[in-house]
């Protein structure tokens, strides 16, 4: 009998895995037709097919299953955000881009915890752990945008810099409230403490599992794992995130600066063979599409369309205060403190509109979901809304935004240095 229960458990996750899989492949290529990030179909398809609506498929049943799938997608992307960061761009600009992604977060996290402390009736640390879900943007939807739209390097790098750290900031800054949250207790000295000890021991435990592993699959001399460098990628976030986790760090900051030393790879003196390079981007790419359908699809699925509709007005409210309050605020703290960037005031009305919602929000409002944290409702709404909106209105309009301000690049053709 026990079996056959696992035997029908495991068949009914082989069928929501094609069914989700099928249905992120059949969004993807309507997006390329319409001309909007697939994430927003994936989002919607989800609704449909979930229990609101078709009721293919219904992860509440499969919580262990769905937190692994938010846990380690949200990791794998984060570890791909890090790839996308050059070091040597990103030296020119690096004080702008700690400060959004440090500074930023925060401004962004306590702008939106007002606006939702006077929009809804929820406690001060649910409203700021909402502003800590949706304080962050969103690498794994940017970067395919700037792929297509040829913006000025020094911006685009900028941007997708931030989006990478701010991710991982963004996931910090979650647990840290959630633990609060959790716990009971609050003491400024003592999470502040905690919050350091996290980002310390998630950028070590990044730099040493990065540099180790990929020493082992190294062109030469070191190389005796050469020949399965996209099986170590794999592993290196599942490894980083979870020595990270054991000893107290951030296993999403772990697996970002994975990312970033497997994306500099030449800095650390580390070579990989053409073979091994070509096989281990086509995985990494595989996977994280796969990551990336899987997440929104799953979250989709988990709307509530009778809160949502509940929570429609004030969600909204909060969405737009985060985009033209909080965004703009953020922007211009971070910028006009660093001088020696020489920011435009072109380039920074550029970088207040580019602020997708995206994957991370997602998995982390997932895992907040699956867990029924007190005002999981209103926490999905408001992350739901978010993403659609900023993905719609901003992630449509980015090139147009791009051209009247003149920072698209003049020689569509020319390579970008990563």
């Amino acid at each position: 009998m026990e079996s056959s229960i696992q035997t029908i458990a495991s068949n009914a996750l082989l069928i929501i895995f094609a069914i989700v899989a099928m249905t992120g492949i059949v969004c993807s290529k309507l997006s390329e037709m319409l001309k909007v990030p697939d994430v927003v179909l994936f989002l919607l398809a989800g609704i449909l097919i979930g229990p609101s609506f078709l009721n293919f498929i219904d992860i509440s049943q499969y919580q262990v299953e769905n937190q692994l799938i938010l846990t380690f997608g949200s990791a794998f992307i984060l570890y791909l955000g890090g790839k996308e960061i050059s070091l040597k761009v990103l030296k020119n600009v690096r004080i702008t881009v700690f400060l959004l992604s440090s500074l930023g977060v925060v401004i962004s996290a306590v702008v939106v915890a007002k606006v939702v402390g006077l929009s809804f009736q929820v406690s001060a640390m649910t409203a700021l752990l909402i502003g800590s879900i949706i304080a962050s943007t969103d690498p794994a939807t940017l970067v395919p945008i700037f792929n297509q739209v040829k913006i000025k390097d020094r911006v685009k790098q900028t941007v997708i810099s931030e989006s990478a750290f701010n991710d991982a900031t963004g996931a910090i800054l979650t647990s840290a409230v959630l633990s609060i949250i959790l716990s009971g207790k609050f003491s400024l000295s003592e999470n502040i403490y905690e919050l350091a000890i996290m980002v310390i021991v998630g950028v070590v435990v990044g730099i040493v599992t990065g540099i180790v592993l990929l020493k082992l699959v190294n062109d030469q001399p070191y190389g005796v794992f050469k020949d399965f460098a996209p099986i170590i990628s794999i592993l290196s976030v599942v490894i980083a995130y979870e020595v990270a986790t054991k000893f107290g760090g951030s296993g999403y900051m772990a697996c970002f600066i994975v990312g970033i030393i497997t994306g500099n790879k030449k800095n650390f003196k580390i070579w990989l063979s053409q073979r091994s390079y070509d096989a281990d981007c086509y995985v990494a790419e595989t996977l994280g599409t796969i990551c990336r359908m899987a997440i929104f699809v799953i979250l989709g699925s988990q709307v509530d369309l009778v809160m949502l509709g509940k929570y429609f007005v004030p969600a909204l409210v909060v969405v737009l205060s985060l985009m033209f309050i909080a965004r703009p605020l953020c922007v211009l703290a971070c910028t006009l403190v660093d001088r020696n960037a020489k920011w435009s005031k072109k380039e920074i009305l550029f970088m207040m509109w580019v602020r997708e919602t995206g994957v991370i929000p997602a998995a982390l409002c997932g895992i907040i979901a699956a867990m029924k944290i007190p005002g999981y409702e209103i926490i999905s709404s408001i992350v739901f809304m978010a993403i659609l909106i900023t993905l719609i209105i901003q992630g449509s309009t980015t090139k147009l935004v791009a051209k009247k301000l003149g920072l698209l690049e003049e020689d569509e053709g020319e390579k970008i240095t990563n």
